[in-house]
């Protein structure tokens, strides 16, 4: 059977990026809860930004959907999340609780089936739902073109300066893999690299 890489390894522009970087993996995270409050917090601001405030608030709460709602949100502001963003958990902890939200909820729908769920949540733009797709749930066919990080790739690996509507054009060459393929794009310029993922989200 084909695997994603070697179907990608033959395009023009991805080949040399996986020659370089090997086989990259989705690997979805262990828990879907924590993940999506990771994404939240990493709406519209930097990694290094994002990673203190996470940092903080795991060590000030249970970072479960239960321990988010029984927080105080004085204690979710003091860990650093703005007023907005605490309403934002809050949102997605009350889904996960009264919606049902978990791995095997969504087992059986499509990709756009999913996105219209879970951004049914105030909070929950596009590009965060983009992120559980593809961090969380593990969908192979995934393109964020929200993503600063994915668009300076494509702006890198195109040598063009490329409008959103042209890059998800572009990115049809990689169909059924476009998750894979945003992998290595987060890799095309090195002063991203090290991010990977989710540089500047628009929520």
């Amino acid at each position: 059977m084909t695997s994603p890489h070697d179907e990608l390894s033959t395009d023009t522009y991805l080949g040399p990026l996986i020659e370089a970087h090997g086989r990259l993996r989705i690997e979805p995270a262990e828990d879907f809860f924590q993940r999506f409050v990771t994404s939240i917090l990493r709406q519209q601001v930097s990694m290094a930004s994002a990673a203190a405030t996470r940092e903080r608030l795991f060590d000030a709460v249970e970072v479960t959907p239960a321990g988010i709602r029984d927080a105080d949100d004085d204690l979710l502001q003091d860990a650093g999340l703005s007023r907005q963003k605490t309403r934002y958990v809050n949102n997605v902890a009350w889904a996960f609780e009264q919606r049902g939200w978990s791995k095997a909820h969504f087992e059986g729908m499509d990709d756009d089936a999913v996105r219209a769920e879970l951004t049914d949540v105030t909070g929950v733009g596009a590009w965060t739902a983009d992120m559980q797709l593809i961090f969380s749930l593990g969908r192979e066919d995934v393109f964020p073109v929200g993503d600063l990080g994915i668009r300076k790739g494509m702006t890198t690996l195109f040598d063009a300066d490329l409008t959103r509507a042209e890059m998800v054009e572009e990115s049809e060459r990689w169909r059924p893999y476009r998750s894979y393929a945003s992998l290595y794009l987060w890799r095309a310029e090195e002063d991203i690299a090290e991010s990977v993922a989710e540089v500047v989200g628009e929520g």
